[in-house]
Formats: C-alpha cells, structure tokens, sequence
C-alpha cells in the first residue's frame, strides 16, 4: 500500500511536521513525502491514502498575500526572529493545488501547523484542507489535526514526535 503526504511550508515546521508524519506512517504503507509543488498525478493516483499540511495563516490558509508576507518576513532582518525559508516556500499553495485535483475516491487525512493559543483565536487550516479534499471525493480517516509553533515560528518541543504518533495512528486505520 502507498501513502503520499503534500505539505505547504513557509519556514519548515510543516515539512518537519510532514516527515515525521511520514515516518509513522512508514509502519505499514510505503510512503513519499513532497512539497505540493511536486504532487504530480502518477503519485495522487497511486496513493492508497492521501495526508495533506499547511501552516495557518490569517485563521486558515494561506492566500498569496499571506505567503508573500512570510517570505518578506523572513527577509527582513528581525533579530528576535532568526527565520529561514523552506526551499519550496515560494511554490505554489495547498488552496490553489486542491481545487486542481480530479475527483478521487481515496483515503486522506488533513493537518497544519498554527501558535500554540487556542484555535478560537488562531483558526485552524487543517479544517479547510480537509473541507477541501472531502469536495474532491476523499474519505477523511481522522479529524483535522494541528501541531504547535512558538510565537517565534519554531516548532514547540515534542510536536515532531506526536506527528510520527498521529502518523502510526492513521497507518493503523
């Protein structure tokens, strides 16, 4: 069996997120991990189960207005942000690839990254992806999950471990 997990990344923590999710999945499936950019159609086809991920932005995702905010984030020289851009943050985006895809009647599960506040207050992109893959015939498996950035836009301290955790739960259904 395969599974294929596209993420959206602006500074890395939803690849990181990604990977680790990736690797739980491992447990049972074969797996490829790729930016959205390189989710071509042979690998959606083939996949048994799709896990789709991108950082939230402005309470969900992220438009180019956002992307392009947090690029010029990352440029600008904040000495309290020490930020680094992921090498396909300036691809495109999850909510320009979703609508693109064919109806499909396969296995998915969606995920994000947002701060660590309460979701009332951040939003939450997770639940539109998975909105999103449902329109386009995908069974989703598990309800949204979200994984915690500090206000500093790094990972918090065990996320990459509860996403290899949450990645062994859905290789396991």
């Amino acid at each position: 069996m395969r599974a294929l997990v596209v993420y959206e990344s602006m500074y890395g923590n939803t690849h990181l997120v990604a990977e680790s999710i990736g690797k739980g999945l491992q447990t049972t499936y074969e797996v490829d991990v790729v930016p959205v950019d390189k989710a071509e159609p042979d690998l959606i086809e083939a996949a048994d189960l799709i896990v789709v991920g991108g950082p939230t932005h402005a309470h969900g995702m992220s438009r180019d207005r956002t992307r392009q905010a947090a690029v010029a984030d990352a440029d600008a020289d904040k000495p309290d942000q020490n930020l680094t851009l992921d090498p396909d943050a300036e691809g495109p985006g999850l909510r320009d690839w979703i609508p693109g895809l064919p109806v499909i009647r396969a296995k998915a599960a969606a995920f994000d990254t947002r701060i660590d506040m309460p979701a009332m207050l951040t939003g939450r992109a997770s639940k539109g992806i998975g909105r999103l893959l449902r329109h386009h015939g995908f069974e989703m498996i598990a309800e949204p999950e979200s994984f915690l950035v500090t206000k500093q836009s790094h990972l918090e301290t065990g996320e990459a471990t509860r996403a290899e955790q949450w990645g062994q739960q859905l290789a396991q259904r």
